[in-house]
């Protein structure tokens, strides 16, 4: 009796790895959708940023919550602080009435422009996405000065060697999560 139990529990976790094998790739696609792909491609090619770079954005950001608002009040799905989101609009012509930007913001269309547009702004600024996610995070301001001071270089070669914990690992997440949508969804 406890042999044929041993049996048919060996079997079940045998069909629950073998189907887990089979279905990883679905399994994969919900916890890294591809939500708002239409409006991604969109500003993506308008702003030359891959598509894949900012779904691994949102996902750390928002997990796709277009309502997330952050302790600092940061907004939606790229969590954008209102202060950014006006330079940025106001810089590269985005059209939004900079009154109501925390209304703006909440709108998917207008804070993945604004989103995209300020990654994009970074990136240029930095020649790599690496110390542009670290900026994204952490502020132009602090990561000009650790590249000032030779904590970081400018291109993102010992990016490891980020001081702040919580940048540190955002963007090593922001890392991962890219090289899963890359993999992921490779046609």
């Amino acid at each position: 009796m406890k042999n044929k139990r041993i049996i048919i529990v060996i079997i079940v976790v045998m069909i629950i790895v073998v189907s887990l094998f089979l279905l990883k790739d679905d399994v994969l696609k919900m916890i890294y959708p591809k939500t708002y792909e239409e409006v991604i491609s969109i500003y993506g090619e308008k702003y030359e940023v891959e598509e894949n770079l900012i779904f691994a954005v949102i996902k750390a950001e928002s997990n796709f919550d277009k309502n997330a608002v952050s302790n600092r009040n940061a907004i939606g799905l790229m969590q954008i602080m209102e202060s950014t989101a006006k330079e940025v609009a106001n810089k590269y012509g985005i059209d939004v009435q900079k009154e109501d930007m925390k209304g703006h913001l909440a709108d998917v269309y207008t804070n993945i422009e604004i989103g995209t547009c300020y990654l994009s702004s970074l990136i240029q600024k930095y020649g790599n996405k690496e110390v542009a996610l670290a900026a994204y995070n952490a502020g132009t301001g602090t990561v000009d000065s650790w590249i000032e001071k030779g904590i970081i270089a400018k291109d993102g070669s010992n990016i490891e060697n980020i001081p702040y914990k919580e940048t540190n690992n955002y963007v090593r997440k922001i890392l991962r999560d890219y090289k899963i949508y890359e993999d992921l969804y490779k046609n």
